[in-house]
Order: C-alpha cells, then sequence, then structure tokens
C-alpha cells in the first residue's frame, strides 16, 4: 500500500476542487485543510483499511460532523 498520495477533493461549502496531500504512514488520521476559494475550514478523516489494502478519505463540512 501506497503511505504517500495526493487527492482531489471538492469543498463541501463552495464546490471547489482542491488537491490535497495524504500521509497514511501513521495509519487514521483526522484534520483540517482550509479552501483556497472560500477560506472555510474542510474536515478530512482519512482510515486506512489493511484488510483491503486500500485508502479512505471521508470529506466534510465542519458543521456536518456526527458526534
Amino acid at each position: 500500500m501506497r503511505d504517500y498520495m495526493s487527492k482531489t477533493i471538492v469543498c463541501p461549502h463552495c464546490g471547489h476542487h482542491t488537491a490535497v496531500e495524504l500521509d497514511a504512514s501513521e495509519g487514521d488520521q483526522e484534520f483540517y485543510e482550509d479552501c483556497l476559494a472560500c477560506c472555510n475550514p474542510i474536515h478530512l478523516r482519512l482510515h486506512r483499511d489493511e484488510q483491503h489494502d486500500r485508502l479512505q478519505l471521508f470529506v466534510d463540512a465542519d458543521d456536518e460532523q456526527i458526534f
């Protein structure tokens, strides 16, 4: 499995396409990136699925999280 990759995501606030760099070497992660167009925070959650040898990236607005 590759630990480093670049992925294009869509901002949940304005729809702008943004490239993000992902580093899966540390396992599961949760972080924020600011949209380059509207400056709103984008919540990113990276899950490393070792069993199926894949990475899953979940993207949502900060106000869409379920607690």
